[in-house]
């Protein structure tokens, strides 16, 4: 999809707001030179005030973290500079879950979730500068997911493994906790932490606003 604007974006610097490596590993699936500057400002947007709009609480974490990265470096660039910023919340019954604060509420996070469904938002926050402007544009994903019924002992078990720590809701679906989910509907890519398909959508209505401005 982004292949006619290849040679812009191999002249542009190109820097993920985030220390995911499994946001990285989605992105270097198109081709593109990635560096990781993650934020240093705290995530303290309240969870509560956002709990019937989780779309936007993960658009507004998303543009708290490229708008910092971009203040401390567009300063120190030489070239076309792209940052992405990018954040993915659980949402369940108007409660909004990050990752877990330790193992106790991790198990009761996947305890809330097990027999149900749930949608997994990520937002995203763009921020292009170019010799000519600098150009923004935020949108988010949605997936739905669907999580098998699960005791006591298969939860603490998975727990154990350390994989849900540092996991939006607990789980990872690239690895064990694959296991757990029936089934998905959307972009499974989004419940890994970045939605691919829409990115793509975003940038290149970027690209080509500004090739036509």
């Amino acid at each position: 999809m982004l292949e006619p604007y290849r040679q812009v974006l191999n002249s542009t610097r190109i820097v993920l707001a985030s220390a995911s490596p499994r946001r990285k590993e989605i992105l270097e699936k198109l081709n593109l030179d990635i560096e990781i500057l993650p934020s240093i400002l705290p995530e303290d947007l309240s969870k509560e005030e956002y709990g019937t709009k989780p779309h936007e609480f993960a658009v507004k974490t998303a543009e708290v973290k490229s708008e910092s990265v971009f203040e401390r470096i567009k300063a120190e660039n030489s070239k076309n500079l792209l940052v992405i910023g990018c954040d993915t919340v659980v949402s369940l019954h108007e409660t909004i879950f990050g990752k877990p604060t330790s193992v106790e509420n991790a198990e009761s996070v996947l305890s809330k979730l097990s027999g149900r469904s749930h949608d997994v938002y990520t937002g995203v926050h763009l921020i292009l500068h170019t010799d000519q402007a600098v150009h923004k544009t935020s949108f988010f994903e949605k997936t739905e997911v669907e999580f098998m019924d699960m005791d006591s002992e298969i939860i603490q078990a998975y727990v154990r493994t350390g994989e849900p720590m540092d996991k939006a809701g607990g789980y990872g679906i690239q690895g064990l906790g694959g296991t757990l989910v029936k089934g998905i509907k959307g972009d499974y890519y989004n419940v890994m932490g970045f939605p691919l398909h829409v990115f793509c959508v975003h940038l290149l209505m970027l690209l080509k606003n500004i090739e036509n401005s």
